[in-house]
């Protein structure tokens, strides 16, 4: 396969697509319990919900950690990179969202290792698998895109993307809403991805945590809900 940055890019828009196995369509990040609770409930609050877990929630300590797992890739630093997989598993405030990150982000880099001729992988992924640890989803795409030659803003700008996209995937199929209402709700994301990527990009590790109890408490709410159509 060829370099240079169209096919840097050809493989972020692959990795990133709704159609790479790793059951992202399976995940709802507590959002079908906000759905349940009558949290979320038009296309409005589903742009709202998204984007403020994106800021706020988990998107936010993510981002953070994408951009250092990126910068330590480029460097070769393993002692950095193993600093953004550690904390990158050990943020989760639920089981479930938990689980959501860390099976993401194996199936990510299995995919990556079998159909995608990505320099030196191998490498890193036994630092990984040596270090004890499940690669955080967010961990994992920085990884890949780092060895790829995809720039950090452009890598970091597609994950926090797609990262809003499921969401609004996911809220188009509980609420339910039109297609053409979930793409009003991206549309009216991209300045708010936009915005938290630019920040994260320059974003130190004093700029580590969440704010989102509402969402801790809806994911952990949906542990037990009674009937239940995704994993998280």
């Amino acid at each position: 396969m060829g370099g240079g940055p169209i096919h840097a890019l050809l493989r972020l828009l692959a990795w990133l697509s709704p159609s790479f196995p790793t059951g992202a369509y399976t995940y709802s990040h507590g959002l079908e319990a906000a759905v349940e609770a009558g949290f979320v409930r038009d296309r409005a609050s589903l742009a709202d919900w998204a984007g403020f877990v994106l800021e706020h929630g988990a998107g936010r300590s993510d981002a953070v950690l994408f951009a250092a797992a990126h910068r330590a890739v480029t460097a070769a630093d393993e002692a950095g990179f193993l600093w953004a997989l550690e904390r990158a598993d050990a943020l989760r405030g639920t089981r479930e969202t938990a689980l959501e990150s860390a099976a993401q982000g194996t199936a990510f880099l299995g995919a990556v290792a079998a159909a995608w001729p990505v320099p030196d992988l191998e490498r890193w992924r036994t630092l990984v698998a040596g270090s004890g640890r499940a690669p955080a989803h967010a961990v994992a795409v920085a990884l890949c895109a780092a060895l790829a030659g995809v720039p950090l803003g452009a890598a970091l700008a597609g994950f926090l993307h797609a990262v809003v996209a499921n969401l609004v995937s996911a809220g188009v199929r509980l609420v339910p809403l039109g297609q053409t209402d979930g793409q009003r709700a991206l549309a009216a994301l991209e300045p708010v991805v936009a915005r938290h990527a630019a920040w994260a990009e320059t974003a130190s590790p004093d700029d580590l945590g969440s704010r989102a109890p509402m969402v801790d408490w809806t994911s952990t709410s949906h542990e037990t809900q009674y009937t239940r159509l995704f994993r998280s």
